[in-house]
């Protein structure tokens, strides 16, 4: 119980700042500038083709030693890890669903004299939105599932009472980590549920095929 307050402290820190990269990010990687197209990409690749306990270890232990940033606390390397990790794969949701939306909604709102910032915020954008809420609702439970990570950087989270209990009471371990499991799974439980009405959101006034 002592460490359910640092996992939903992490978790929403990371919710808040992974979206927040990921639609700036899906943005960038359509944007007609090359080097801010490239530089994102880059940014992209490495981030989704890493693991993301070492991308922890690196904000955490490897940053301030090789280079001197020093992030602040544990905390923030773990939002951090989380948030850049997964807005890298979101990013990519961000980017196909505006590519999804058809040519021709485009085509219309030009055809009124739409500007391209008028044509992205009242036509395309409102419809690629709906695209994404079921990907970016899975994403919640897996960022949650991440947040058991930060206890390697040594954060009270959940696990990291686990592990004290268990080195303790070593007989106890399967018990230790069943409640563990119990924990997270009931953490999940909204998440899920959200994830579900996302689902029916994005599904609504969309005719069946």
């Amino acid at each position: 119980m002592q460490g359910i307050g640092v996992t939903v402290n992490v978790l929403l820190g990371s919710i808040i700042l992974g979206y927040l990269i990921a639609f700036i990010s899906g943005f960038c990687r359509l944007a007609n500038n090359p080097i801010l197209r490239g530089f994102t990409r880059f940014y992209v690749e490495i981030f989704r083709g890493t693991s993301l306990i070492v991308q922890l270890f690196w904000f955490y232990y490897a940053l301030p030693i090789l280079f001197g940033i020093d992030i602040g606390s544990n905390y923030w390397a773990g939002v951090l890890a989380i948030a850049l990790n997964y807005g890298a794969y979101m990013s990519e949701i961000v980017r196909g669903s505006i590519l999804s939306v058809a040519k021709g909604q485009t085509e219309a709102a030009t055809a009124l004299n739409m500007s391209p910032f008028q044509r992205m915020r009242l036509i395309i954008f409102p419809q690629a939105v709906r695209m994404m809420l079921p990907e970016f609702g899975n994403y919640l439970i897996q960022m949650l599932k991440a947040t058991s990570l930060v206890s390697l950087i040594s954060m009270t989270d959940i696990l990291y009472y686990g592990d004290i209990l268990r080195s303790n009471n070593i007989s106890q371990a399967p018990t230790i980590y069943f409640l563990i499991l119990v924990f997270y799974f009931i953490m999940a439980l909204p998440l899920i549920w959200l994830t579900r009405k996302m689902e029916k959101v994005s599904k609504k006034g969309v005719a069946s095929q």
